[in-house]
C-alpha cells in the first residue's frame, strides 16, 4: 500500500536532510510500519541534533518498548535535562511523567 504522506516527507528529507524536523517527521511516520527505520532515524537525531527536544520523548518510548531499558532511561534523563536547559516546562512535564511511568513499569518486572 502506497503512503502519499510518507512520499512527501521523503521529498522534504531529500531536499534538506540536515533539517531535524524532516528527520523527526519521517521517524514518526515510519513508526506506523517500520520500527527499525524509526529507531535508526531517532538515533540519527540524538547523535546529530542533540538539542532537538521533541526527539527524546518518542525515542525513549520506542527504546523502552523494544526492551532497551538502559538506553530508554538515559534518553529520558537527557531529554529532561535538555528541557530544563531550554526552560520548556510543557515538555519537561511530559518527559517527567513518561519517565515515572517507565520507572513504574520497570519496577513491575
Amino acid at each position: 500500500m502506497e503512503n502519499p504522506f510518507l512520499k512527501k516527507l521523503l521529498v522534504f528529507y531529500e531536499e534538506d536532510p540536515q533539517d531535524p524536523f524532516n528527520i523527526y517527521a519521517l521517524a514518526l511516520e515510519y513508526q506506523k510500519t517500520d520500527l527499525f527505520r524509526t529507531e535508526t532515524l531517532f538515533r540519527k537525531l540524538l547523535a546529530e541534533h542533540p538539542g532537538y527536544l521533541p526527539t527524546y520523548y518518542h525515542a525513549a518510548q520506542l527504546l523502552a518498548d523494544a526492551g532497551k531499558a538502559d538506553e530508554a532511561r538515559a534518553t529520558y534523563e537527557k531529554g529532561i535535562d535538555l528541557a530544563r536547559q531550554q526552560a520548556n516546562q510543557k515538555t519537561l512535564l511530559e518527559l517527567e511523567r513518561a519517565y515515572r511511568m517507565f520507572q513504574d513499569d520497570q519496577e513491575d518486572w
